[in-house]
């Protein structure tokens, strides 16, 4: 057996906390409209699987460590279970989505079919993030589009065996990183680099908060989608080429400037997800490579827009540039107060990325198919998705705001999207106007920060003891 990536470790303890719960499940859907071939498809999941060692991959404990034991080819059993969509197929599939798994005896993947009508279906996949993470769908979709199209041949997929497997990488990623007892080590020299622009970081930021904190966070979430169209989408894309920035620090900045207009501060931490697959030899696998950057912004002095995103820029270069030692190993190290109720060192998480392939079956029209999945691991979560063309071009971005429904109502958050898109457009009209200047539209304050007393655990043990227990026995970092 194998020893567990530094990022899996985390998430086993995580889960083990939780008792099996739906969590840390990432489910994707996939909408199939045309003849299916159940047999094909089938026999494609088994030879993705087989493929891609971290989907056949158990996570046993041993004296209260964990290893990864990978199943042989004939251990291994790929059941897709077909079954129809009873009443609204958005209830079915949440229902499949918040499942949890047993990662000592299930394999950290399954595969439900629902049957919307004739040839109209819904493949569902949910794996637990402990063995795949948002990247991971591109090569995951390649695999299961290679393997159908040649199972409907009639053959077995022709594909070149791949040159490294996950395991690999987690030996190789403790080999990198060392010891933190060695202070030459890789990790002792960037945990030296977070202990510094973390250092004084605010114990929790204001945001426009609806309701108490209660003691122990349900984890229960709600979505605000949006879009940004493609002309607003260029004038970003312009303005981050003309500042030598990316589109990702203009909107990191911008949503920075949003969260300092409503009342948080100056010093803002947002943190954002990043991917460890420096060597391209990772590029085709399915894996959790994620790991969790907390990014500081100092909004302070009144700068423009453009002097913002200046600063931005060199803070994001800094944290990617010691992206590789594990977000847990950093929260150990400055050892923030702990609550059941929030997370160490961020509330808020900015997720940008560009849009990925979906799954492409012969003869069968592929779409995605939203999955109703109302677990949320932070106060806020807003995720950017570019839609580009083959040549690059501008084709939009897709917003989704997620948030927790213990701290907002729906309404301030929606304010909140539309002083976003607000603020977007201003920045890239408007980039030297100072931040005080930003915005200043009667719609920019039309949410504001409410005082909220926060519950206390007393509190809260007082008048919800029974409940209260059940959720901190299940609650997570």
């Amino acid at each position: 057996m194998i020893q567990l990536s530094l990022t899996q470790q985390r998430l086993w303890f995580l889960n083990q906390l939780e008792d099996a719960s739906g969590t840390w499940n990432v489910p994707v859907a996939v909408r199939l409209r045309g003849p299916v071939d159940r047999t094909a498809l089938a026999a494609a999941l088994r030879d993705t699987v087989l493929r891609q060692e971290t989907l056949r991959t158990l996570f046993v404990d041993e004296g209260g460590v964990p290893w990864q034991r990978v199943l042989e080819p004939d251990e291994v059993e790929v059941p897709l279970r077909v079954a129809a969509a009873v009443g609204d197929p958005a209830e079915s599939l949440a229902a499949e989505s918040t499942r949890g798994f047993d990662l000592a005896e299930e394999l950290p993947v399954r595969a439900t079919l629902f049957e919307l009508g004739p040839q109209d279906q819904v493949l569902l996949l949910v794996m637990h993030h402990i063995a795949t993470d948002g990247w991971s769908l591109d090569p995951l979709f390649r695999d299961l589009s290679t393997a159908y199209s040649a199972r409907v041949e009639g053959r077995e997929p022709g594909w070149e065996p791949l040159p490294v497997q996950y395991t690999d990488y987690a030996e190789w990623q403790r080999e990198v990183l060392g010891e933190v007892s060695d202070p030459q080590s890789l990790i002792s020299r960037q945990l030296g680099y977070w202990r510094e622009a973390l250092e004084g970081i605010p114990e929790q930021i204001a945001l426009p908060y609806d309701k108490p904190r209660p003691a122990v966070s349900s984890r229960h979430g709600a979505l605000v989608p949006f879009f940004l169209d493609v002309e607003l989408h260029q004038g970003l894309t312009a303005l981050a080429r003309r500042t030598g920035t990316s589109p990702f620090m203009v909107f990191h900045a911008a949503f920075a400037t949003l969260l300092t207009r409503l009342g948080a501060g100056h010093d803002i931490p947002i943190a954002t997800p990043t991917v460890d697959r420096s060597d391209e030899a990772l590029d085709d696998l399915v894996g959790f490579f994620v790991n969790t950057l907390v990014m500081r912004v100092d909004t302070s002095g009144d700068p423009t827009f453009e002097e913002l995103l200046h600063r931005v820029r060199d803070m994001a270069l800094g944290a990617i540039s010691h992206q590789d030692v594990p977000f847990d190993r950093v929260v150990e190290e400055l050892n923030p107060q702990r609550s059941l109720s929030r997370q160490a060192l961020f509330q808020v998480v900015l997720m940008v990325a560009e849009k990925g392939d979906t799954l492409r079956l012969p003869g069968v029209e592929c779409t995605e198919y939203p999955v109703d999945f109302p677990v949320v691991r932070f106060d806020m979560w807003l995720g950017l998705t570019e839609a580009k063309s083959p040549e690059g071009d501008c084709l939009g971005v897709s917003g989704e705001l997620l948030y927790s429904t213990d701290l907002f109502e729906r309404s301030t958050m929606q304010s909140l999207v539309e002083r976003f898109v607000l603020l977007l457009r201003t920045a890239a009209a408007q980039p030297e106007l100072p931040l005080s200047a930003m915005n200043s539209r009667r719609a920019f304050t039309a949410v504001r920060r409410r005082p909220v007393r926060s519950r206390t655990t007393a509190d809260s043990a007082q008048q919800h003891s029974s409940s209260a227990q059940r959720d901190r026995e299940r609650s997570r970092e």
